[in-house]
């Protein structure tokens, strides 16, 4: 089965402050690998392309286009005669393209939310500003960034047919383990938030505080020029993706941090929680609900509620007891989340929804 693909996204051909980029290319090149078509058409924003660090990738084309009005002059096409058109979350214009993919598309259509719930958060106050709730039953499939009981709220409370999980992936041909100088005894790989920060503060910068003595990183984009750093504490600049690996390999622990709407909704695993996996770098991490369905706590990863577990954690650990959490994060990342693992997943969820379409129309000619 080889699929021709459309996919409107925020954008691929930039990772500044952009964590979708990671995940759309990962998923894509997997797709490719799989004799898949798929064409990524994003809004060429200026600072995405001051930043833009993919040009034309050989596992996909990209289309780039300057307004909406552009849309159906040029895609009009390809959106009708597709098999799978999907339009991701924080596109500008969403709703308006939303109404257009769903009036257009022939083929199987879906909504791929990399922010499930920031959506929901923001449908629940009255809108978002690129999806509403009246075209979600529109859509074949709503494809969630987050799992668990949300899944059945989507269906139940917003009228979705099918409401299924594609949670996001690291390249591991790009995140891998590398030999380099350890420099760090604990690094933050993220765009700056400000309910991020809190507990950044918290688990990175109130343990450098207690080791000053210690080496400390944070890497991101958007970070506040008056924010106060100890000495101890390198800030780098956003990094692109190709400099993740060494970013991460140069850490004895790494943190991950995960945002309160996502906390609250759980089962919502960054994209950076699977790279630090792939890269084969013991992980502290904030607990949200559905985080065990992901890696093992204890075993394959490491939870911290406090700055005095994380010093404990950098104080008492034995370097032997922390590899061994980082090889079976990395074991566990390579048997279950890969991108050819949700690639997978994604031609499943297009054969589930022809299967039930063939279906319905078999009982109505009997």
């Amino acid at each position: 089965m080889t699929l021709d693909i459309v996919i409107f996204g925020l954008s691929i051909t930039s990772s500044w402050g952009n964590g979708h980029a990671t995940t759309y290319r990962a998923l894509i090149k997997a797709l490719a690998r799989r004799g898949h078509r798929v064409t990524f058409i994003e809004r060429d924003k200026p600072w995405y392309r001051e930043h833009r660090d993919l040009g034309q990738p050989d596992y996909c084309r990209v289309e780039l286009y300057d307004s909406l009005s552009q849309v159906p002059r040029r895609f009009s096409k390809q959106v009708a005669e597709a098999d799978l058109v999907i339009l991701g979350s924080y596109v500008p214009d969403g709703i308006a393209l939303a109404d257009w993919i769903t009036s257009r598309a022939r083929g199987v259509t879906a909504f791929y939310d990399i922010d499930t719930p920031v959506t929901l958060a923001n449908l629940e106050r009255g809108g978002s500003d690129y999806l509403s709730a009246h075209v979600i039953p529109r859509f074949d499939l709503f494809l969630s960034f987050t799992g668990g009981p949300v899944l059945r709220l989507i269906e139940e409370q917003y009228g979705s047919p099918r409401a299924r999980a594609l949670y996001c992936a690291a390249d591991i041909d790009q995140h891998a383990p590398i030999r380099t100088h350890v420099k760090w005894d604990l690094g933050y790989l993220g765009t700056y938030s400000p309910d991020r920060q809190i507990t950044l503060d918290q688990l990175l910068i109130e343990p450098a505080r207690h080791f000053p003595d210690r080496h400390f990183a944070v890497a991101g984009a958007q970070y506040p020029g008056d924010l106060s750093w100890p000495a101890n504490v390198a800030l780098f600049a956003h990094l692109p993706p190709h400099e993740h690996s060494e970013f991460y390999c140069a850490q004895r622990f790494t943190l991950n941090i995960t945002r309160a709407d996502m906390i609250a909704t759980g089962y919502s695993p960054s994209v950076r929680l699977f790279e630090a996996a792939a890269c084969g770098i013991p992980i502290i991490s904030d607990a949200w609900p559905g985080l065990e369905t992901f890696f093992r706590p204890g075993a394959e990863i490491l939870v911290a509620g406090s700055a005095r577990d994380v010093v404990g954690i950098l104080d008492t650990m034995p370097d032997g007891r922390r590899l061994e959490i980082a090889a079976a994060a990395r074991r566990r990342l390579l048997d279950a989340h890969t991108p050819d693992r949700r690639a997978k997943d994604l031609e499943n969820y297009y054969a589930e929804v022809l299967n039930e379409d063939a279906s319905v129309a078999a009982a109505g000619v009997a």
